[in-house]
């Protein structure tokens, strides 16, 4: 009987979900920076390539890859296998397909394709590409799952299929995003790679100005913006539909949107536009029509021939996936075999690397193969000129092939070749045709010699490779123009610019159990009703269009819409269904951002705060914005305040005061901010905006109290501050 090891379950599992963590990182999600697929994908090609399913072979069914790649590579199921195939063969999916599909392999409408026993695939000609080169001892292998037979750990790959055709994925802690490229710009930032190797990311940008993707659209981002993408390999791309304006009798005219962003499916847009139609939520469009055939064509009418055609599509931009945003994050496992965020120079750069390993050891299989013919050659020039004599030793000799190596010199390859020849081969050999083949090959051989000792001669074959690529499928062919227009960022429009919404007063009513809602009118308190148990905490006179901000004690920012608050005669809903927040979290401030720029201030119960401009509070999900770090169970915000005065009074629970002019204090997006009142074993009690000249002014029971001499109490930021005055309130507030 077998010892049992004891170990520590939480030793046990975190080596086993390392061990899965590092499998699905290295063997399933993140793409290898030198031909750009992950293994599902390296699997298939292979298995079509020992399938001889070349560009110029016939169609094989999907189903019989499918079955090869299962059976001998990939142990995973068929669904999976096949739905990676039917990616690689979708000109709308990938920028250059691999895979050459025949039958129905889906659309951009997001329909799913037929079955693999239906459709069939073989490899497309920039398929075959990256497999060129693969029997040429250029590439290592390793056994498959079952050790029966043996499978490439990467491609050659003679173009930049990583850029080129993009990639994504979602591993353990880690993620990939990477859009296609056009190949000749591709091809083109690498020739200048190979002329200076300490090209900047700045330089490349020249030749490489931004992603093409396979459904074109147009990138509406700024060369700083994507500068910096680039340079760090994370970030995003703006993408919008692209349009035309037809004009029709009668003055009038019809917007055609004839791309639409990458991996957007047209159904979903479609349903989108439809329900935001039915919703009246596009009040500058009438209707719209989809017209797409083979060509995108959707059809948009205009509700009048005066509204502007750009104000138009600004509404749909803004309330559509017709601009979306495709992000990039330049996570692939480097030439070190580990996951790493590179930039595009970078990824350019350890792919020239890998290419010049490649064209190293192509030159050294093929020198080795002549080297091996020469001699072969040698030995058949002996034997054809003492070709009586060597027939004597084969007939009489019991050892024949020792005698030939010892009465003529010939090696034990020599020989072998010799002794394997036929007779009616014998007789064929011609000094002629042996010495001009010798000649030849001695000739390639010394230049493969000259291109194995030269980088110079290297780098100017991968040019002409390159250049070769760009003749190929670069812009001036179908496949490789360019598809996605760039184009400079629009000018920002506000919703107001574009949305004839009727602006009217009304007041937002949020009780103090935290239930919102909007009346039509400037309601006064004493007219609103709320629920049993309930009452009034926030009503905010204001108009239909303005933004609803919402503070909460945890520091953190939401933002509403009035058109999303339940109006008419309903009690509201409740504020936590309607924005993400944590069940321990606390509502602190509610109110109508001002139309104009406004200033808030934030401070916390430890005395610590900052000013913050009113559009960094703006959140745009559910989830909110952190604005205000917290540290610590016992610390919160208690106030959040829109700056209309000069000077922050504040007074501790040791009764200290501190007066302090706004200006002193600094503004910041996010963060804890800077101490505004110092406390050893005290925290803030009140607060209190006010102007200077107008004194300090605190309740005293009944009884208003003002004090025009503040010197006593006004300091620096961060001061400890003076007692309060004589006869301050003993609960430490400015309201009595």
């Amino acid at each position: 009987m077998s010892a049992i090891e004891k170990i520590e379950f939480n030793e046990a599992l975190g080596e086993r979900y390392l061990a899965y963590a590092l499998s699905t990182i290295l063997s399933r999600s993140l793409p290898d920076v030198r031909d750009g697929l992950k293994p599902v994908h390296r699997r298939l090609l292979y298995a079509m390539h020992e399938l001889k399913l070349n560009p110029q072979s016939s169609f094989k069914k999907s189903a019989r890859v499918v079955g090869d790649v299962m059976g001998k590579f990939h142990p995973h199921g068929d669904a999976s296998i096949y739905d990676a195939l039917v990616r690689l063969a979708q000109d709308f999916s990938v920028r250059y397909p691999l895979i050459d599909g025949q039958g129905n392999f889906g659309n951009i409408d997001g329909d799913n394709p037929a079955a693999m026993r239906y459709t069939e695939a073989r490899l497309t000609g920039i398929g075959a590409l990256l497999l060129e080169g693969i029997d040429e001892e250029t590439v290592d292998f390793t056994k498959t799952y079952d050790e029966e037979s043996e499978e490439p750990l990467v491609f050659p790959a003679c173009f930049p299929n990583l850029l080129a055709n993009g990639s994504t994925g979602i591993a353990v802690g880690m993620a990939t995003s990477i859009p296609p490229h056009n190949l000749e710009e591709l091809c083109q930032g690498m020739i200048a790679l190979l002329e200076n190797p300490e090209l900047s990311d700045e330089q490349l940008l020249e030749h490489i100005p931004g992603p093409d993707f396979p459904t074109g659209g147009v990138l509406v981002e700024s060369r700083e913006s994507i500068l910096q993408t680039y340079t760090t390999g994370r970030g995003s791309f703006r993408v919008r539909a692209s349009y035309i304006k037809e004009e029709l009798k009668g003055g009038g005219y019809q917007l055609v949107v004839t791309s639409i962003p990458y991996m957007v499916q047209k159904s979903k847009l479609i349903e989108k536009m439809a329900q935001l139609l039915f919703e009246k939520k596009l009040p500058l469009m009438s209707n719209f029509m989809d017209e797409s055939s083979e060509d995108l064509r959707i059809v948009i009418e205009p509700k009048s021939r005066n509204i502007d055609p750009e104000m138009l599509m600004e509404s749909l931009f803004k309330q559509t996936e017709l601009e979306s945003r495709f992000s990039l994050n330049m996570n692939v496992l480097s030439l070190e075999k580990r996951p790493e965020v590179l930039s595009l120079r970078t990824t350019l750069s350890q792919f020239l690397v890998h290419r010049f390993d490649i064209l190293q050891k192509r030159t050294q299989y093929r020198l080795n193969q002549i080297i091996s013919r020469l001699e072969l050659l040698d030995g058949y020039l002996i034997v054809y000129l003492n070709l009586d004599e060597v027939i004597q030793i084969i007939r009489e000799h019991d050892d024949p092939k020792a005698e030939l190596m010892q009465r003529f010199q010939l090696t034990e390859n020599q020989v072998e070749a010799v002794l394997n020849m036929r007779l009616r081969s014998l007789r064929k050999l011609q000094e002629i045709e042996i010495r001009a083949e010798h000649d030849k090959l001695s000739k390639e051989k010394e230049g493969l010699d000259k291109l194995l000792g030269s980088d110079k001669l290297q780098r100017s074959y991968l040019r002409k490779s390159f250049e070769s690529l760009v003749k190929d499928f670069g812009k001036n062919t179908e496949l490789g123009k360019r598809r996605t227009e760039i184009s400079t960022p629009p000018k920002e429009i506000t919703i107001l610019d574009i949305m004839p919404i009727e602006v009217e007063p009304v007041t937002i009513i949020c009780s103090e159990k935290g239930w919102i809602r909007v009346q039509k009118g400037h309601v006064k308190g004493e007219d609103i009703k709320y629920k049993e148990g309930d009452a009034e905490r926030f009503v905010i006179p204001c108009q239909s269009h303005q933004k609803i901000l919402i503070f909460t004690k945890l520091g953190k920012s939401y933002t509403l819409t009035t058109d999303k608050l339940p109006g008419g005669r309903s009690q509201g809903d409740s504020l936590r269904l309607m924005v993400d927040m944590e069940p321990e979290d606390e509502i602190l401030f509610v109110g109508a951002i001002p139309l104009e720029k406004a200033d808030y201030l934030l401070i916390n119960n430890k005395g610590k705060g900052f000013r913050i401009e009113s559009g960094n509070l703006m959140a745009q999900t559910r989830q909110g914005k952190q604005i205000f770090n917290i540290s610590g169970n016992t610390e919160y915000v208690m106030a959040c305040i829109l700056l209309e005065k000069t000077h922050l009074a504040m007074i501790g629970t040791h009764r200290k005061l501190l007066i302090q002019p706004i200006d002193d204090i600094p503004f910041l997006m996010r963060g804890q901010g800077v101490t505004l009142h110092k406390y050893k074993e005290a925290e803030v009690s009140d607060i209190l905006l006010m102007n200077a000249e107008e004194g300090l002014t605190y309740r005293r029971g009944l009884q208003v109290v003002k004090e025009m001499d503040l010197l006593p109490w006004t300091g620096k930021r961060g001061a400890i501050g003076k007692l309060a005055p004589l006869g301050f309130p003993r609960s430490n507030k400015f309201n009595g």
